[in-house]
């Protein structure tokens, strides 16, 4: 099963001395001293530093016989370095990753069941499906922190100009986000910018508002199914943008930060962007630009969309997983995740969280519709095929490039896609 740690014997046997340091949890002296547990955290925003640390501190405030070092580090690479630390038995304590990156690591048996050190309360505030994303052969490998929805930001102004009543209902249709687009794309404007140079991830994530589920079965026995539900957000895409003509072209080459440009410079009406960016349009935005965020996206099947949180993980070559558990506990408090997704710009995981915020922020910079989204998150069934990564990188996102650029048919990305899948998992 462990397969990283067969391979790696030799390093492990060169790296002992660093078992101690980090994988080993570092107790004081021969245990008589305080606990130190090492936090290997990717907070890269100021504000989520920030928020990090006090959480930190608060905890080694009130636990002076278990201390915790936050070890700052970036997604960049994440998950190579995760690999060598793991091999070298170098890993940290405390792991913080996202769902996607984790199972894997839990798959090859790097990780500890935290089913038992999490409460029964707090499990029953995460809905099932976010459980899901983080619960491997019925074990709890993680406990989600933070995450993202798509959403729909819009420029009242234009909307206001075309004669377009912003959706006041709980959700909002594809149909009716079409709709709008139509009517707002005149005198040289679009009514939609999508930065999809790398259209994979909203696609997949997306796709349980249409019943889509890409995969059955998880590891190497995954299969791929491309039908109905699963086509029929990229058919949408391409008939708004080559029916329609309601999509500004470029932004289909872009990324979605990118295709922030022409949202502030007034050329779009509307962005589908990760909701996370309503801090940097806060922030980005020319002084005066009037936004709002739309309600939650609803297809045929409804609002859901998969879920691919941030997480916490223990290593379990840890010396201190009962003491790093209890910490992973102390810090998916509701004040505590409140906190943090309020840094980020993000949803918090647990109903209460998400409450608590909701109450904090009220109607500011769309915070209302995105807290809303995060009700419709579910479980993802991509995150527990194994070769998931590779596929959307060297099968999926060119194959939808294609279609999107009217080189090949629906016909044509359904055989990409399921027959990459069959070359990748082989």
């Amino acid at each position: 099963m462990k397969t990283r740690r067969m391979i790696a014997a030799t390093a492990l046997t060169v790296a002992g001395l660093l078992l101690t340091a980090c994988g080993g949890g570092g107790s004081g002296d021969g245990g008589s001293g305080p606990v130190t547990l090492t936090f290997q955290s990717l907070s890269d925003q100021p504000a989520a530093v920030a928020a990090t640390q006090k959480i930190v501190g608060d905890w080694n405030k009130a636990h002076p016989q278990v201390q915790v070092k936050i070890v700052q580090a970036g997604w960049d690479g994440v998950y190579d370095k995760l690999i060598t630390q793991f091999n070298a038995g170098s890993a940290p304590d405390i792991v913080h990753y996202e769902a996607a990156g984790v199972v894997p690591f839990a798959t090859d048996g790097y990780l500890a069941d935290l089913t038992q050190y999490l409460p029964e309360p707090k499990r029953a505030d995460i809905p099932k499906g976010v459980l899901d994303s983080v619960t491997v052969d019925g074990k709890l490998i993680a406990v989600p922190t933070e995450l993202q929805s798509y959403v729909v930001f819009a420029n009242k102004t234009l909307l206001q100009q075309a004669g377009v009543p912003i959706p006041a209902t709980p959700t909002m249709s594809w149909d009716q986000l079409r709709e709008i687009a139509k009517a707002t794309t005149k005198d040289g404007k679009f009514g939609l910018g999508w930065g999809l140079s790398s259209p994979t991830a909203a696609f997949v994530a997306l796709a349980p508002g249409f019943g889509g589920k890409y995969f059955e079965g998880t590891g190497k026995d995954a299969k791929l199914t491309v039908g109905q539900g699963e086509q029929a957000l990229p058919q949408l895409v391409d008939a708004m943008a080559h029916q329609d003509h309601s999509i500004l072209p470029v932004t289909l080459t872009q990324s979605g930060t990118k295709a922030l440009a022409p949202f502030y410079a007034g050329q779009v009406a509307m962005t589908v962007q990760g909701s996370y960016q309503a801090a940097n349009i806060a922030k980005d935005a020319p002084k005066g630009f009037d936004w709002v965020v739309l309600p939650p996206l609803a297809g045929s099947a409804g609002p859901a969309q998969a879920a691919n949180p941030q997480t916490l993980s223990v290593n379990k070559d840890s010396a201190h997983v009962k003491e790093a558990a209890e910490f992973v506990d102390f810090f998916t408090s509701t004040e505590n995740l409140a906190a943090i997704n309020e840094a980020d710009a993000l949803i918090p995981p647990t109903t209460s969280a998400r409450q608590a915020l909701t109450t904090k922020l009220g109607g500011k910079n769309g915070w209302n519709e995105i807290l809303a989204s995060g009700q419709y998150l579910t479980s993802a069934p991509y995150l527990f095929a194994g070769k998931y990564a590779q596929w959307k990188d060297t099968v999926a996102t060119p194959a939808y490039q294609q279609f999107l650029a009217q080189k090949i048919d629906a016909a044509g990305l359904a055989k990409q896609l399921e027959d990459g899948w069959k070359n990748v998992s082989k």
